[in-house]
């Protein structure tokens, strides 16, 4: 599968690891990247500081760098190029489900709805990094990212769980779960090798990598 994968998007809940598995990836395929970018949202530093006022700002500022990225995406790379990028659009409104007001809710989604590419890039394969709150917790911690330290294990519980559901889901394109609390390809070579290995045999539509060896 992972050699004939053109598009390939790493997901998962942050501090999971997906920008950093996709990084090493990219540079493994000589790929182009598409990568979230949180330090140019300047509304997300206030929402972890308060959410309830700044969330919607937060939201549409990821859902409008989103579109431009993927805009960019379509208009500047050619069907010889390979791709790894560290977000799919149509997860969006997952965060949007979490920590809008229905009010909210209901303007984002005529927001998302209008500014959406009619037919967005559909990837070859997504990977999803699969972790439990505290495993996420405690790689955030690592990472001492200032903008972070109020986020709590409560929240990482809800975001998790709402990946969960939005990948059970899932059937855009075939799926490549990762048990990110038992394996850690970012900082682990023999797991990254191991995963490529696993990658490049993929067979099925949606297989489970939880363990090492």
């Amino acid at each position: 599968m992972l050699d004939k994968a053109r598009y390939i998007v790493v997901e998962g809940p942050i501090g999971a690891g997906k920008t950093s598995l996709a990084r090493r990836l990219a540079e493994r395929l000589q790929a182009v990247t598409v990568f979230e970018q949180p330090e140019a949202n300047p509304f997300l530093a206030r929402f972890y500081q308060n959410a309830d006022r700044w969330a919607l700002p937060a939201q549409l500022s990821f859902l409008f760098q989103r579109i431009d990225q993927l805009a960019a995406l379509a208009r500047d790379t050619t069907d010889s190029q390979r791709i790894v990028s560290d977000f799919l659009l149509e997860k969006d409104p997952l965060f949007a489900d979490l920590n809008l007001t229905p009010d909210e809710r209901v303007l984002y989604q005529r927001v998302f709805d209008a500014m959406s590419p009619p037919a967005p890039p559909k990837p070859d394969l997504v990977i999803y990094l699969q972790a439990r709150a505290d495993t996420l917790m405690e790689r955030i911690r690592k990472r001492g990212m200032e903008a972070e330290r109020r986020i709590t294990e409560a929240y990482l519980e809800r975001v998790a769980e709402r990946y969960a559901r939005f990948f059970y889901q899932y059937e855009t394109a075939p799926l490549f779960i990762v048990d990110a609390g038992v394996l850690n390809p970012v900082d682990n070579e023999a797991d990254f090798e191991l995963l490529i290995d696993r990658l490049r045999n993929m067979r099925g539509y949606r297989e489970f990598f939880g363990y090492a060896g």
